[in-house]
């Protein structure tokens, strides 16, 4: 396993590092001897996250902030600049998926929320960070895409709008920060089993992903530090896909959550 020397010491922010693939991925970065910033929206979680990693014998600290909020987001920079006095390395993880919600049942209250969380979220951590790194000589910042991105999921019509912009969102930045020396990528997890599926739900989620399983959230850490790295350092505007296979294949992948058996009945719109 390379241990990225280059991000020894680099200053990395995780949003939404409280649980699932933002937990694996600051936990990974604290490995490699980053410092590492927790974000996250449950102060608890955020806490217990920077507990683990300082126990280890890295660097971390706390920062509960709701992404969609812009005083928030600035006071989370604030602190990590306090902290560490810079930051390398941005990793927008933080993002909404529930409630899922037939079109027919969403109102504007769901959509905007979702809306500023998954994609207004990533602007506003992006553009606070990319300043910083601007100043600094460069960084890398690693936005959260889905395979909603291009293709769609059932009930899940503002998730997938948001995904789809951060993609876009992503390769319009790499073009404005590339002369300032800012990467700006995406990961594209797959099937990702961050809820502790048991076998048989594993086992049915996965059996159509040409890797034969579903992921787990440690798949998403390797390819986050090689986006992080100098190791990367001629990639950028690029989405990197993390599925097993998922979408290179005709068959579809068992991916839908919501049944259309639930869907609503014409005579209750």
């Amino acid at each position: 396993m390379s241990t990225y020397p280059d991000l020894a010491g680099k200053v990395v922010v995780v949003t939404g590092a409280g649980k699932g693939i933002g937990q694996a991925i600051a936990e990974r970065f604290g490995s490699v001897g980053s410092s590492v910033v927790v974000n996250d929206v449950d102060e608890a979680a955020a806490q217990s996250v920077a507990a683990g990693i300082e126990a280890s014998g890295a660097t971390a600290i706390a920062a509960t902030a709701d992404v969609a909020d812009s005083a928030q987001v600035a006071s989370m920079f604030d602190a990590t600049l306090e902290a560490f006095g810079t930051v390398d390395v941005l990793v927008n993880n933080a993002a909404l998926v529930s409630p899922m919600l037939h079109f027919f049942d969403a109102d504007e209250e769901w959509w905007r929320r979702i809306i500023d969380v998954n994609l207004t979220g990533h602007f506003l951590c992006c553009h606070r960070a990319a300043r910083i790194m601007a100043k600094n000589g460069g960084g890398s910042i690693i936005n959260m895409s889905s395979g909603g991105a291009t293709q769609a999921h059932r009930s899940f019509t503002a998730y997938d709008a948001s995904k789809g912009g951060i993609e876009a969102l992503t390769r319009a930045m790499a073009l404005d920060l590339g002369p300032y020396n800012v990467r700006v990528n995406a990961l594209m997890p797959g099937s990702i089993d961050t809820a502790g599926l048991d076998d048989e739900a594993r086992a049915h989620r996965g059996v159509n992903i040409p890797a034969g399983r579903v992921g787990d959230p440690f798949d998403m850490t390797g390819p986050a530090l090689f986006l992080a790295s100098e190791e990367s350092g001629y990639v950028t505007g690029d989405v990197i896909r993390v599925d097993g296979g998922m979408l290179a294949q005709q068959r579809s992948a068992t991916v839908d959550i919501v049944a259309t058996s639930s869907f609503p009945a014409i005579d209750e719109l």
